[in-house]
């Protein structure tokens, strides 16, 4: 699967440990570091300090708008997180008296928290996340293992982090395809976009949605479809419901869906493409924690995290002092979110980048989508390092445990991945 996602290469040489990750939702702990907006004791929000089990981000929304009954548009969160996992996150909802919020009965979910802000939160409003991790059933024996992990943890604290590919979550656990829907809809191919999405059965997803989805790709039914999903695929529903009113016009269709997901295609598809950038320059023997001549790199903000809105040119004259700054922590390099105003860099880290972008044929306009302005991308760049913080890893009793902290943006399960070494 990781090869289907762009993700090749490891950033240390160990042997991988094997093992199961996420046996259960407790497996995988995660709790926000955010930045929330100060408490203002008549603010119109409520921000709430919610516990999850086993709740995909947007479902978690959906059913908090329908409980208190309000548009999910009056919800908003700092990150999403992943469904099968024990999260802490922090959730604001404009004009809901924070009672409404102490009095919510919702399976494996707790409100653990309520104050009044004047601001919501929005993407990004949080510096990064906390993970306690257990991997299960490790392939090879306790005594080997731990030699392994203390070997892997030592590399990966040695390069400061590791690779900062997207992980699989980014485009589905499951069902991994929102690069796929992605990639048809910056095509303007909107039909393809849809059948992606609402038909394109994946083996190993739920029976019942399978059969839908392979009966709906063979005859192209609609009103079958929709009399036989699941009840709970709602956004599969949403959009079989305009297109049996509405056959003709997939983008409409689209439309019926939240805009952050629809926001998340066009996302995983720019991700899909830097995971491919990133694994390329691994291949070629390029670093991940140094800058060459030719690549951009993001200073530290305030905050002390990767500015994605300001990058420094890598040239032979300034080479030494930058790279000296990564060494402290205080810059990264850096590779494309390509989108419809790119910034290259230039050298052989911009050779990587525009080999890749040529080989997918999509160009920076089409990163403007006239049907579905609101999900139009300019593109960024992003840090190829994942910095770790707090770095704690041991085997016991057959198992892996790890706790770490990473910046915001950046997927444990990345990180994992160099322990057990998986595709």
């Amino acid at each position: 699967m990781g090869i289907d996602l762009g993700i090749a290469g490891f950033i240390t040489t160990t042997p991988g440990v094997g093992g199961v990750l996420k046996s259960t939702p407790e497996d995988f702990v995660v709790e926000e570091a955010s930045s929330p907006p100060p408490p203002a004791e008549e603010g119109r929000f409520a921000i709430a300090t919610v516990r999850a089990r086993n709740w995909e981000t947007n479902r978690l929304v959906r059913q908090f708008a329908r409980s208190l009954r309000v548009s999910r548009r009056r919800i908003g969160f700092a990150g999403t997180k992943d469904k099968r996992a024990l999260s802490v996150r922090m959730v604001s909802f404009e004009d809901v008296p924070p009672d409404s919020l102490r009095a919510l009965r919702l399976k494996d979910v707790e409100v653990l928290d309520v104050y009044r802000a004047a601001a919501p939160l929005e993407i990004g409003d949080l510096h990064g996340n906390r993970f306690r991790i257990v991997v299960r059933d490790l392939a090879v024996p306790d005594d080997r293992a731990a030699e392994i992990v203390d070997e892997t943890a030592r590399q990966v604290r040695a390069h400061r982090g590791f690779p900062n590919f997207f992980g699989v979550q980014r485009f589905g656990s499951i069902r991994p395809i929102t690069h796929l829907v992605g990639r048809h809809i910056v095509r303007g191919e909107f039909r393809e976009a849809v059948d992606a999405y609402v038909a394109n059965p994946i083996p190993g997803e739920d029976e019942a949605s399978f059969e839908v989805r392979r009966d709906l790709a063979e005859t192209g039914d609609v009103r079958k479809a929709l009399r036989e999903y699941p009840r709970a695929y709602s956004f599969e529903k949403a959009i079989l419901n305009h297109l049996a009113v509405r056959p003709d016009d997939p983008a409409g269709a689209l439309r019926r869906l939240p805009f952050n997901l629809l926001m998340m295609f066009v996302h995983a598809y720019q991700s899909f493409l830097f995971n491919r950038i990133v694994s390329e320059r691994m291949r070629r023997g390029l670093p991940l924690d140094e800058p060459v001549p030719g690549d951009l790199v993001l200073p530290a903000d305030r905050e002390g995290l990767p500015d994605r809105g300001r990058t420094i040119e890598v040239t032979c004259e300034n080479l030494e002092k930058v790279v000296a700054r990564c060494r402290e922590g205080k810059a990264w390099a850096s590779g494309i979110l390509f989108g419809s105003e790119p910034e290259f860099a230039s050298g052989e880290p911009g050779q990587i980048e525009r080999d890749v972008i040529g080989a997918e044929g999509v160009r920076p306009e089409d990163f403007v989508i006239p049907d579905i302005p609101r999900i139009s991308s300019k593109g960024t760049r992003r840090e190829i390092l994942a910095p770790v913080l707090a770095l704690e890893a041991r085997v016991a009793s057959g198992a892996l445990h790890l706790s770490v902290e990473l910046t915001r943006g950046a997927y444990a399960t990345c990180l994992v991945r160099e322990f057990v070494k998986s595709a």
